[in-house]
């Protein structure tokens, strides 16, 4: 028997007016000019960015939902170098005490994906410090919520430029570079463009990272690889987190847009999956990525009530037979 826990990324279309993801670009910041006020603007940016999370923790707690991808663009320009000396975590401290509180009540479990830019394999030492800043921002923001870091932020593996085995060599000789308190936060995924599963299976075994398996990913770009002879291996990148085990789930948009999201979930495509690994995994936490984010989780949860083999624990919790 395998539990299944279904979570959606960042953003509710239900709850109105409750984005995450408020910002200020730096153009808008240099326009005004008063320094102190355009930094009081900022702040108050991040504190309600912050307290919508609050918001939807709560939509989640009233649909069982356990499972949440906080957003990363929570406090916008943190990191920029117009704003070097900003103690950009002391305004939000009281909201993100919130969060840990209604946590302690609710638990729930929460991560990251960081952004693009965050690129630990590139070879300019700028790049590679910048996205050290930023995990270590993340790292914080976990923090100050009361959570564990280990095993919240999910990356990709980075660039190819040109020559991927070099690339994923130069992953593994930047990781000695990056403090134990952020490796201890990482996660990688395979993604659609570059790093096949098999990629993403080497560098994670070798430097002991959950591997996050996103199947749409793997149906566009596998190299003709079939994923379910790795799925053991897969699954024990696991073997020593504290949390289950977690997989991106997503459906291609179209076959002519097969790499964009679709809006739902493909639940005949999810259901055979579940079919090959049912058993295999005591508990799966199910990362739902498609554009209509919590609709969508609730859209497949009606799906799958149409299939036997699969019993609710709640809301957005089962148990395939």
């Amino acid at each position: 028997m395998t539990v299944v826990r279904l979570g959606y990324a960042a953003m509710s279309v239900h709850v109105p007016h409750c984005s995450p993801s408020q910002t200020m670009t730096a153009a808008q910041f240099r326009a005004i000019r008063d320094r102190e006020a355009a930094i009081r603007k900022l702040e108050r940016i991040a504190i309600s960015n912050v307290e919508n999370c609050l918001r939807l923790l709560k939509h989640n707690k009233a649909h069982d939902i356990r499972f949440f991808r906080l957003s990363s663009r929570l406090i916008p320009l943190a990191n920029h170098p117009e704003l070097d000396g900003w103690d950009y975590l002391a305004p939000i401290r009281e909201a993100l005490r919130s969060i840990a509180l209604f946590l302690r009540e609710y638990p729930m479990r929460l991560d990251f994906h960081p952004e693009h830019f965050v690129v630990l394999n590139s070879p300019d030492a700028d790049v590679f410090r910048t996205s050290l800043r930023t995990l270590h921002l993340h790292r914080e923001l976990l923090r100050g919520m009361g959570i564990d870091a280990e095993h919240r932020c999910v990356l990709h593996l980075g660039g190819g430029y040109g020559d991927k085995e070099k690339a994923l060599e130069q992953l593994i000789h930047n990781w000695a570079y990056i403090p134990i308190s952020l490796q201890r936060m990482i996660m990688f995924e395979n993604d659609d463009t570059v790093f096949t599963l098999r990629d993403a299976l080497y560098a994670c075994e070798k430097l002991g990272v959950p591997l996050v398996f996103d199947l749409h990913h793997h149906l566009a770009n596998h190299n003709e690889e079939d994923w379910r002879p790795d799925w053991e291996r897969i699954v024990a990148t696991w073997r020593h987190s504290p949390l289950p085990m977690k997989m991106h789930l997503s459906s291609p948009k179209s076959d002519r847009q097969f790499r964009a999201h679709h809006d739902f979930v493909d639940a005949e495509m999810f259901i055979r999956f579940l079919r090959e690994i049912k058993g295999t995994v005591r508990q799966l936490d199910c990362m739902i990525e498609a554009k209509k984010k919590d609709e969508a989780l609730f859209q497949l949860v009606r799906d799958l009530k149409r299939y036997d083999e699969i019993e609710w624990m709640d809301g957005a919790s089962f148990y395939v037979k």
